[in-house]
């Protein structure tokens, strides 16, 4: 019997078109056969079922079911495609879980902490996981730009603490440039981190739970052609994504033993997507993504081609495992 998947997309966040594009791509490849696949949009305004005709049909939040044509439809499961809040922070998961419904993604505290820059790369300081060196600032403190330079020197990055796709993200080079960075990234959040830059190169590691298995994918090396990875190198092709990575072998080994141990320390299911950057040949990370990008461009699909997954094994796995 065909099972009834929700696939969620859109969110509150500025990820909101991109989680767009990554619930129609898994809607397209989820296997008709044994799926009755529903797009489901989430948005601040209202919650609703979007049918292949595009007519809306509301979400009864009581109990995340919906009813078109008065024939009131549960869900087997929910596939997770929200990038940013509420599906990749954690409240999304604490409602599915409340009313007992299975997700493709991590629990909700294990979603929350990912999401939050400060707290992860704090949480994994006990296990010796070399990062940057960083500085946190909250709105209303007082900005104190001789204290951040002389912590974590320049150039430096500001990042909006609990925001993805380099959404609030800024390169400062001169103190003088310190004020306008924190205000832009305090436009995503009200929580500021300030990391040290570090010089190295980039990579993206995904770490999935596969057919039963946590299974590192191939390596993504990452090659900007500005002056980070931001918004434009993500989406717009001002990068080069080349899979799998040009690192040596040492690289490699220590990136994948890292990038799993990570997985398995903190509990993580369904996909995830870590960033790191080399100095000499150990990785130092930047980050956790628990709802990356599922477009066909989108680095964990590319690196699941190269591994001779296909989108829909990808897909189905990861309803498989969250049905488990």
């Amino acid at each position: 019997m065909k099972k009834n998947i929700a696939i969620i997309m859109g969110g509150y966040s500025s990820e909101y078109g991109i989680s767009m594009k990554s619930g129609n791509v898994v809607h397209k490849y989820l296997n008709p056969d044994k799926y009755h696949a529903y797009r489901l949009i989430i948005s601040k305004e209202k919650w609703f079922y979007l049918d292949k005709d595009d007519n809306e049909f509301p979400v009864d939040r009581a109990d995340f079911s919906i009813s078109p044509n008065g024939q009131k439809i549960h869900f087997d499961c929910v596939f997770n495609a929200i990038h940013g809040t509420p599906g990749e922070d954690g409240l999304m998961q604490a409602y599915f879980e409340l009313l007992g419904i299975p997700h493709t993604s991590c629990n909700h505290y294990e979603s929350a902490l990912t999401f939050n820059k400060r707290d992860l790369l704090s949480t994994l300081k006990p296990y010796a996981v070399p990062c940057a060196i960083s500085y946190h600032l909250n709105k209303g403190q007082q900005v104190d730009e001789d204290a951040i330079v002389e912590k974590v020197g320049l150039p430096c990055f500001v990042k909006a603490n609990r925001a993805g796709s380099s959404y609030g993200v800024s390169k400062v080079y001169q103190k003088e440039e310190l004020h306008s960075a924190i205000e832009s990234a305090f436009k995503e959040d009200d929580q500021v981190i300030i990391e040290s830059f570090l010089e190295g190169t980039e990579v993206s590691v995904g770490v999935i739970t596969f057919k039963g298995e946590v299974t590192v994918l191939p390596i993504t090396e990452i090659i900007s052609e500005n002056d980070f990875f931001d918004f434009e190198a993500k989406y717009q092709g001002k990068s080069q994504e080349i899979t799998p990575a040009r690192i040596n072998e040492a690289q490699e080994q220590n990136v994948r033993k890292l990038a799993e141990f990570i997985y398995k320390t903190l509990g993580l299911k369904g996909y995830t997507r870590s960033e790191f950057i080399f100095i000499d040949d150990v990785p130092h990370l930047l980050e956790v993504n628990t709802t990356p990008g599922l477009t066909e461009e989108s680095l964990l699909p590319q690196q699941a081609r190269t591994a001779g997954i296909s989108l829909e094994e990808l897909f189905d796995s990861a309803i498989e495992e969250a049905l488990r």
